[in-house]
């Protein structure tokens, strides 16, 4: 079965955006991969379908209320449905490439977008919602989020990129940042080429490549060479603080 997304929202109209082009959208129309929404609101209540309420105990902002948010995943999700269940969150474990990776390779996602100051987390914990935060800084709601997260694994699903090996040697994959890259003309306003790679010595082009991710990583993003990535579909940890994802509108 092809890479399968299902997208509870508010704003369903957001899909597939930018994955409806280039080569996700290519993807997509081939059905190497399928997108499906689901409107939130369906499960309002009261004549106006309300979805949200003022948070417990008081505060600012309003809630996605748990009752509504279960019954959206109730109906777009059948009980034998084995695929991880996201909700993209600022509190969430930090989305990453090994992570990408696993689920690209499965079966596929369903992922919730969040509004408002926050969901109840009564539906977190009873719907088994995995939170996922693509950065440390807070969106207007969870679409965009979910557009980058699904774009990071459609590219990775077998016949959407050009060629598997343009994956292989890119940030992250081997907990390096990637090297620079050069192409024409052979000098640019007085800038060459470095000399390793027009030796046509393919070790010492590899070798030149490595020394170059490490030396960038090493002064762009040091914390990748102190500290292994955690296991692959490792949960959030407990006793988080709490993120929020505000509304604008």
């Amino acid at each position: 079965m092809p890479f399968r997304a299902s997208i509870l929202t508010l704003y369903p109209e957001m899909f597939p955006g930018p994955l409806g082009i280039s080569l996700a959208g290519e993807g997509l129309r081939k059905g190497l991969w399928s997108l499906d929404t689901h409107q939130i609101r369906d499960h309002g209540i009261g004549r106006h379908r309300n979805v949200d309420d003022n948070p417990a105990g008081g505060g600012a902002g309003m809630v996605l209320r748990c009752d509504v948010l279960a019954a959206a995943i109730d109906a777009a999700v059948p009980a034998d449905d084995l695929r991880p269940r996201l909700l993209m969150s600022p509190r969430g474990r930090p989305l990453q490439q090994r992570q990408v990776r696993e689920w690209a390779e499965g079966p596929g996602l369903v992922v919730v977008c969040g509004r408002f100051e926050g969901v109840d987390e009564r539906v977190i914990e009873g719907r088994n919602l995995v939170e996922v935060s693509i950065g440390d800084y807070i969106l207007s709601g969870g679409e965009m989020a979910a557009l980058t997260l699904l774009d990071a694994c459609v590219r990775l699903i077998p016949g959407v990129m050009g060629k598997v090996a343009s994956g292989e040697d890119e940030s992250f994959e081997n907990g390096l940042l990637e090297y620079p890259h050069y192409t024409r003309p052979r000098e640019w306003e007085g800038r060459g080429l470095p000399d390793a790679l027009l030796s046509g010595d393919h070790a010492r082009i590899a070798k030149w490549r490595r020394e170059q991710a490490e030396k960038i990583t090493r002064e762009r993003r040091p914390d990748l060479l102190a500290s292994p990535s955690p296991p692959a579909g490792e949960g959030a940890p407990k006793g988080r603080m709490r993120g929020r994802t505000a509304d604008s509108d």
